[in-house]
């Protein structure tokens, strides 16, 4: 712990320029005989710091010191700047701005090397900004009022306490708590068709491991892939559960619900993707793309 606190106490002086005793016995909850002797030990450590007595004294770096020599290897400050840098590409103005002071202070330069949009392909600038409400309400704890369309097309107005943003196969989700179902529910980021952040403050609740509620045993869903969409199975299949073919086709295979979602995502792969199990699904595949046929037809 005390090396840890040494560590961050020289980064506070390094940002505030300067402290007191009794400021930094505050900061870090401790007493100030306690950060007098860190001092002591930053100074044995070959850090510049030493105290000004007096009016308008405190605890200060040598002028022109920076954190290029302080105990961190090069690997280590590039790890550090990485991560603020997927800060900043999320768009978390604070961490664009240190990203630039700690940036000069190191004499390095990450590189603007990653780029994150929430937004869907189109003029869909509402994604960014729904996103960036939801992360406000994770890390201040601010309830939120949501309406949501569920796969039946039925919307709900929710009331929900969000505790996490997750992202899992290539979609945006919100674990939360629903204060009308009284218990953990996750929505899909897509189907947030209104959001308002409330001043209603709450305290965390500790999100569940595992999956939420009883788990129904779904069907397997097998499916053969052609050699020239074998790229649609390795975008979105397990590879553990991808077999080559000697012809060059791919099986690949994955527990799914059967559901209009299901008949709309097989239906996206066109006529070459063939269905082997389960067998039901392909009468119905084929009815749905009837349906398709007669609704367009001229």
């Amino acid at each position: 712990m005390a090396d840890g606190r040494l560590f961050r106490i020289l980064y506070y002086l390094v940002e505030k320029g300067g402290a007191s005793a009794p400021e930094l016995a505050r900061e870090f909850e401790v007493s100030q005989r306690t950060i007098y002797r860190d001092i002591e030990a930053l100074s044995a450590s070959g850090i510049p710091v030493y105290a000004e007595p007096g009016r308008g004294g405190g605890i200060r770096l040598l002028r022109g010191y920076v954190l290029d020599k302080a105990a961190l290897s090069e690997e280590e400050r590039l790890e550090l700047l990485t991560t603020l840098q997927s800060m900043a590409a999320t768009g978390r103005a604070a961490g664009s701005g240190t990203l630039t002071k700690l940036s000069a202070l190191f004499g390095l330069d990450a590189g603007n090397w990653l780029e994150v949009d929430f937004s869907r392909w189109g003029d869909f600038s509402s994604d960014n900004a729904r996103f960036e409400t939801l992360k406000t309400a994770v890390t201040r704890h601010r309830e939120v009022l949501l309406t949501y369309e569920n796969t039946a097309g039925q919307r709900s107005q929710r009331r929900v306490q969000p505790l996490k943003l997750a992202f899992r196969s290539k979609e945006w989700y919100l674990k939360a708590f629903c204060l009308e179902r009284q218990d953990f529910r996750i929505f899909k980021l897509n189907r947030i068709a209104a959001l308002t952040l409330t001043d209603t403050a709450f305290v965390p609740r500790p999100y569940p491991t595992g999956e939420i509620g009883p788990q129904p045993q779904f069907p397997e869903l097998v499916l053969r892939f052609p050699p020239e969409l074998g790229w649609r199975a390795w975008d979105e299949f397990d590879p553990a559960r991808i077999e080559r073919q000697p012809d060059g086709s791919l099986i690949a295979r994955a527990r799914m619900p059967v559901d209009g979602w299901l008949l709309g995502y097989l239906l996206s792969l066109g006529p070459r993707v063939r269905v082997l199990e389960p067998a039901y699904l392909r009468g119905m595949l084929a009815d749905a793309a009837k349906e398709i046929y007669e609704q367009n037809r001229e």
